[in-house]
């Protein structure tokens, strides 16, 4: 997985720098999003890994399965990632994209997982209080998982704060057995 995100950085980075300098990151992420589904779909990998089709037949096919949705700049971006073999990249690429569009916008999607259902104005006020620490537009998802017994687990990003009591005992049993 490293060496894959290692191949789509620099195609992520140029991505971005065309996006941006366009002035277009939300229509770069669509694309970018459609052609990362386009790239994981049954029937497109089979395309891609057939020895029998060369790299521009490859990439025609990828555009003609995409239509109408890619502009010009998005078509080169295909044609060039075929041309180098790196089509298969395209979902990596993407995730990479968002991270450098989160940075730029200065917003950060928050995962908090707690062992019981949070009412809506508790979700408010743990997002504003986030959006303060991290300094970043917080786009806050909830979702319950019973085996933390309380408290919350929160991950924004590469950050984990674990406050659940199931993590507390964990760090304790591990304190012990030291």
């Amino acid at each position: 997985m490293a060496e894959l995100t290692t191949l789509a950085r620099p195609y992520a980075k140029a991505a971005f720098e065309i996006a941006d300098k366009s002035g277009d990151l939300q229509k770069w992420s669509q694309m970018l999003v459609l052609a990362a589904a386009v790239a994981q779909h049954d029937g497109m990998i089979k395309v891609l890994s057939s020895p029998a089709l060369t790299a521009e037949q490859k990439s025609k096919a990828f555009v003609d399965v995409c239509g109408d949705e890619l502009d010009e700049q998005a078509i080169n971006m295909i044609t060039t990632l075929g041309e180098n073999k790196r089509l298969t990249l395209l979902p990596q690429i993407q995730q990479l994209f968002e991270v450098h569009k989160a940075q730029r916008e200065r917003s950060v999607d928050v995962e908090v997982t707690t062992a019981f259902e949070l009412s809506g104005e508790l979700q408010n006020k743990l997002a504003k209080a986030l959006s303060a620490k991290l300094n970043r537009e917080v786009t806050l998802s909830a979702s319950v998982d019973k085996t933390l017994l309380g408290g919350a687990l929160v991950r924004a990003g590469d950050t984990v704060i674990d406050g659940s009591v199931r993590g507390r005992l964990a760090k304790l049993a591990e304190a012990m057995n030291s």
